[in-house]
């Protein structure tokens, strides 16, 4: 493929890599997008009716399916082919798809905005750095970006919560039983709830239907209800007749031409295990943190010895996941309570943000940054009995008594999720392992991992937060296992960013505030790798936001022949 036949290579088709593409075929501009996994077709492959006991196997994880039979991931943390490694005390598991639209078919949809203070941490309380660009620079993004992929949500704000400007957000769900009982115990502490946004339609858009409650949101959306690319974005760039998809496309590298910039990429056919190369006039790379950054380390040359756009030596530092901790509780209080029709979103329709803003600010708490907590009841499917210890219980009989037991608990236990924030530090980084390589030769990352105080006070805090409202309600909290590999050193977040953030100068940062790199002026990064921190708040919002910004550059710069 030469140059001459597309103006933009985008390497990606999740939430960032659609949103650009979107973006520079609908101004004219022809793309060749390039994605690593299968084709994949929601209307088809979404089996939103099917219950988890008619899986084969017994819903247990396939090469194919992971972690369960009918969930919407093709890949996982295991990839025989692909794999990566974690130095001595690191316990890094990298969730990836392998597919055509990648996570966003089975993500929850949760997209709070970024607040003022996210974008200014540094500035705040001294930790970390600040981004180059501040709320009131990217909030018009967040607009259109909403608008675009349809959300609902309140009006509502809070202390650094931005909310979205009125005639925007689409009409919430109500809260459930278990949300309201929640909210009393939250609210009787002192502590605010709020509405949750979603990436969810309750009001058709287009010829996306709205939600009707169907099923798991991690399974996809055959009508188009929940946001995700392979329903939206992608489909309407193709009406453009702009965008070419190649899938089973892993790419191994970026190369360069002889005036330094970037001309192209070289990939491997996955199926065949072929390799080829394709030319654009830019390359736009979208293929989650931690994989744009392996793609820049092993895009070594004369001129990048160190990897590609790397002069800062910051490709690959400063990543961060979210930490994550969830406690689940018995309330006798609602055993046996009335069953009525409790659907809606596979999303808690509350939140609790993060509320203790001014106790930092008087010096109260021992850590800088914030938290918040997701509420989830259990009443979800027909009643029954887990497998595991609960099943052999004297607590629940056996038999007859064994189904009245099960009756009389379905929704009578509620799960605590706390998300927080963890601030890259220097001991957090990952690099080519130098001996490992994948299935077709491409060098592969070794993750270094550790979390330091500041995060586990915070993980403590909200622990006895959310310990504290359970027995304000009366619950029960079932046992309480810490390990830190569970609390934030990598081994449960899908949230990862950094990587290659943004900056004011090319000497301590990867890509300036539009996301263009500092070293390539025609290599722009459209996903989590340029985040300069790691909010608490779920990053695929500001992702596609800072997409669409970096693509508008990218437009202008394109039409008017500057590369």
């Amino acid at each position: 493929m030469s140059a001459g036949d597309f103006d933009a290579i985008v390497v990606g088709s999740g939430a960032g890599g659609a949103t650009a593409a979107l973006r520079l075929t609908q101004a004219g501009l022809k793309v060749l997008m390039l994605e690593a996994g299968r084709p994949y077709d929601p209307v088809t492959e979404t089996p939103m009716f099917n219950q988890h006991i008619d899986a084969p196997l017994g819903n247990i994880p396939t090469e194919d399916r992971n972690p369960r039979f009918y969930d919407a991931i093709i890949g996982g943390i295991d990839l025989a082919d692909e794999p990566y490694t974690n130095a001595e005390g690191s316990h890094v598991k990298w969730l990836r798809t392998r597919m055509l639209g990648g996570r966003t078919n089975a993500w929850w949809a949760y997209v709070p905005r970024y607040g003022p203070y996210d974008f200014q941490g540094a500035s705040r309380d001294g930790h970390g750095v600040d981004w180059p660009v501040s709320y009131d620079d990217i909030a018009p993004s967040y607009d259109e970006i909403e608008r675009l992929m349809g959300v609902y949500g309140t009006t509502d704000s809070y202390e650094n919560e931005p909310s979205s400007p009125p005639g925007i957000l689409q009409p919430p769900p109500p809260l459930r039983a278990y949300e309201l009982f929640a909210k009393a115990g939250f609210e009787n502490l002192g502590i605010p709830v709020a509405t949750t946004r979603a990436a969810v339609l309750t009001q058709p858009k287009g010829d996306r239907n709205a939600c009707f409650y169907a099923s798991h949101c991690r399974r996809g959306c055959s009508i188009g209800a929940k946001f995700q690319t392979t329903t939206s974005f992608l489909p309407e760039a193709l009406k453009t007749g702009n965008l070419t998809i190649q899938t089973h496309a892993r790419v191994a590298e970026v190369t360069l031409g002889p005036d330094g910039r970037a001309d192209g990429v070289r990939y491997v056919d996955t199926r065949t295990g072929s390799f080829g190369v394709a030319k654009a006039r830019s390359v736009v790379l979208a293929a989650s943190s931690y994989e744009t950054a392996r793609l820049l380390l092993a895009s070594k040359s004369d001129q990048f010895p160190n990897g590609l756009a790397n002069r800062s030596g910051q490709v690959g530092r400063n990543i961060a996941n979210t930490l994550n901790f969830q406690i689940r509780a018995y309330f006798p209080v609602l055993d046996g309570r009335p069953q009525y029709n409790e659907d809606g979103t596979s999303l808690p329709h509350m939140v609790v943000p993060w509320f203790g803003h001014k106790d930092q600010a008087e010096g109260r708490l021992d850590f800088p940054r914030g938290y918040h907590i997701q509420v989830f009841g259990d009443r979800v499917g027909a009643p029954g009995i887990k497998t595991g210890p609960n099943i052999a219980s004297r607590e629940y009989g056996y038999g007859r008594e064994l189904k009245s037991s099960a009756r009389r608990r379905y929704g009578s236990y509620i799960d605590f999720e706390m998300f927080g924030e963890m601030i890259p530090n220097d001991d957090t980084y990952m690099e080519l392992d130098p001996v490992v390589v994948d299935k077709w030769g491409l060098a592969v990352p070794r993750f270094h991992w550790r979390i330091g105080d500041t995060e586990r006070h915070l993980i403590q805090h909200a622990k006895h937060t959310m310990l504290d409202v359970i027995e304000r309600l009366g619950g029960v909290s079932a046992p309480i296992e810490e390990k830190d590999g569970e609390l934030g050193e990598g081994a449960t977040g899908v949230h990862e960013t950094g990587a290659a953030r943004m900056g004011f100068t090319g000497e301590d940062s990867v890509v300036n505030a539009h996301s263009q790199s500092w070293d390539v002026d025609n290599l722009v990064l459209a996903d989590g790798s340029v985040f300069a921190s790691h909010a608490h708040k779920n990053p695929t919002l500001t992702i596609m936001a800072l997409a669409l910004r970096a693509a508008d550059a990218l437009v202008v710069r394109l039409k008017s022949n500057q590369i």
